[in-house]
């Protein structure tokens, strides 16, 4: 099966305030495939986020190969970053990101235009249905509740037909309850797309309804050093 994700020999390092740096990710390798559906755990501050806005295009590695559908990321601009991203990969925040002053409805057709800059209406809606929110179109986010909210930012980070979506810790805001439904509807709604999935979590809970699961903390040598004694 075609890799979608490949990263290779990836360094990242953070200044301290102190002075030096302190690095929080040195990936040997890391590869998904196509339509794979993957969960990342790891504990509290051992680099998941950091990976994830590597992958998207938010940070810039000090070393190593981050290469999506052929694309060479390190190698963008950062304008040219911005517009990889809007066009083939979404991304589904836990505190959801919704704009307060945008219905549900407008809140997914601007995903549509950071990528493309053309709404298509219909995929939208359509988008909206199968998150089981089309009577909430014209709903604003304070007007819907929080499982409803990361609904909406599902259907965002779907709007543009990425070629992959990363979820960072999507149902940590939700209860238990919408967290199952959260989970379900990531998951079926990317494979109907055949959109590869990387979503990251410090819940084994979560990470079991997973086929493939990567243990971010075996994998990182920045944290095997980090903890050595």
């Amino acid at each position: 099966m075609t890799a979608m994700l490949q990263i290779s020999d990836l360094v990242k390092s953070f200044h301290q305030p102190g002075g030096g740096a302190l690095t929080v990710l040195d990936l040997p390798r890391l590869e998904i495939r196509k339509g794979e559906q993957v969960a990342l755990i790891g504990q509290s501050g051992g680099g998941k986020t950091t990976l994830l806005h590597l992958i998207a295009g938010l940070l810039v590695p000090d070393t190593g190969s981050i290469r999506i559908d052929g694309t060479e990321l390190t190698r963008l601009s950062e304008q040219g970053r911005d517009r990889f991203r809007a066009a083939a990969i979404g991304y589904v925040f836990q505190t959801f990101n919704l704009l307060p002053a945008f219905s549900a409805l407008e809140n997914v057709k601007l995903g549509m235009t950071f990528g493309h800059g053309q709404h298509d209406v219909s995929r939208a809606k359509d988008l909206l249905d199968r998150v089981g929110l089309s009577d909430r179109a014209d709903y604003r986010p304070n007007q819907l509740s929080v499982g409803q909210q990361q609904r909406v930012a599902i259907a965002r980070a779907l709007a543009n037909k990425p070629k992959m979506l990363l979820a960072d810790e999507p149902t940590a805001n939700v209860d238990p309850v919408s967290a199952d439904v959260v989970l379900e509807l990531i998951r079926t709604t990317c494979r109907e797309e055949d959109v590869s999935l990387m979503i990251v979590t410090h819940d084994m809970e979560i990470a079991s309804e997973f086929q493939r699961i990567d243990k971010l903390d075996e994998i990182n040598r920045a944290f095997a050093a980090s903890h050595s004694v």
